[in-house]
């Protein structure tokens, strides 16, 4: 099940816990690094939705806790931004040996000031993805305004952020204020992808404007039009990702040959990757998501089991109808197949409160167009019936189950 639990050293001998999202066919086009916001966490729902979806699009992506976070070690007190970079350097040091060199970094919020930062010195890295970054990192000292006074006083002070209380120290702040991203940005030589809400109440949009206007090309801006700061709906990560998936062909160059899928030798490979029920489909040669709805925990990524089953049926439908009319050189021109699944009482069934009185039923609407006759058409109907598909699902079917040794 994706993640994949991981833990490397900082340099200061520190203990730091990772995320690592792969492919569900372990081939990955290449591998990121993923910075999350300040005072988050690599468990933060949009660090895990997006580094999910990025791993389904190809691309493997390491999340961590930064110093003092999460589960690693280390005071958070004692923590700094360009403690925070470092760690990020050490993170790429750590993929590097143990899987490969990242290609591209992702930050969100804080998080996208410190890939900035990183990526200047990290030569293998050819692109940059911001998410709500600003555009200076002592940006962030409006969270704890009102503790300026006390940390001034005494070299710190503890502060809620987001419900939770942390130790702000004067170092901390004052390395922050150290850190104009300006500049630098015109010596950066990376692809740079800056996304942004316009209605971003945290870090408003102008930052985006200014680390746009800072940097040099190949540059671009996405809108995150109705996104919050900390992206809480799952729609906008997992379009995030889709745009991150997207953009990076251009910019970060891999082996061109497609990837094979692994499914160990078997036709169909299914493996669970996310929080909740996504599933990830791996046939030979494609990639499916499978998941379900909202209402019942889900994450609604993709179709239901039973919508999968029926998609199956409608498709194998239409794909027998087109070869039939083909052979006979009849003009059918478009096939539409519309699908419902239920569980009915049997008719004849004489304990109809009894689970086994039930069975399931399929109800197929089938659209046809074209230039057909009433017999014609009476005759696509009965060839329906003889799909391959429908006919394994008439027939008595035996299952198989046993552990993998």
């Amino acid at each position: 099940m994706n993640p994949k639990r991981l833990k490397f050293k900082n340099r200061s001998g520190l203990e730091l816990a990772a995320h690592l999202y792969l492919p569900a066919d372990q081939k990955p086009s290449f591998f990121a690094l993923f910075a999350h916001c300040f005072t988050c966490s690599k468990n933060f729902s949009a660090v895990t939705r997006i580094c999910t979806a990025l791993s389904q699009n190809g691309i493997a992506v390491l999340s961590f806790d930064f110093t003092g976070l999460g589960m690693s070690e280390g005071e958070f007190a004692e923590s700094s931004f360009s403690g925070n970079v470092s760690d990020l350097l050490d993170a790429a040091d750590f993929l590097t040996k143990e899987y490969q060199t990242p290609k591209m970094l992702i930050g969100h919020s804080l998080g996208g000031a410190a890939v900035l930062y990183a990526a200047a010195e990290m030569k293998e890295v050819k692109a940059v993805v911001t998410i709500g970054a600003p555009a200076f990192p002592g940006h962030i000292r409006h969270l704890f305004t009102d503790s300026i006074d006390e940390i001034e006083k005494n070299g710190s002070a503890k502060v809620t952020i987001g419900g939770r209380p942390f130790n702000i120290s004067k170092s901390f702040v004052d390395d922050l204020e150290q850190k104009p991203l300006a500049t630098f940005l015109k010596k950066l030589r990376k692809s740079l992808l800056i996304m942004h809400s316009p209605q971003d109440e945290i870090v408003g949009v102008e930052n985006a404007a200014e680390i746009y206007n800072a940097a040099m090309h190949p540059k671009s801006f996405i809108s995150l039009d109705g996104a919050t700061h900390l992206v809480s709906n799952p729609k906008d990560s997992e379009y995030i990702a889709e745009v991150i998936g997207s953009w990076s062909k251009r910019y970060v160059v891999v082996d061109e040959e497609k990837p094979v899928n692994d499914t160990r030798g078997n036709q169909v490979f299914v493996r669970l990757s996310g929080e909740k029920y996504t599933t990830e489909v791996m046939t030979p040669n494609h990639h499916l998501i499978a998941d379900e709805p909202t209402e019942v925990g889900g994450a609604d990524l993709g179709p239901n089991p039973y919508d999968l089953l029926m998609a199956s049926l409608g498709s194998c439908t239409a794909m027998t109808l087109k070869m039939y009319a083909e052979r006979k050189k009849w003009p059918l021109e478009q096939v539409f197949v519309y699908l419902n699944h239920e569980k009915v009482h049997l008719a004849d069934s004489e304990n109809p409160e009894n689970s086994s009185a039930k069975v399931s039923q399929f109800t197929r609407i089938i659209e046809i167009e074209g230039d057909l006759d009433a017999e014609q058409r009476q005759r696509l109907l009965e060839i329906s019936n003889k799909c391959p598909v429908h006919k394994t699902l008439q027939e008595e079917i035996v299952i198989q189950t046993m552990l993998a040794k």
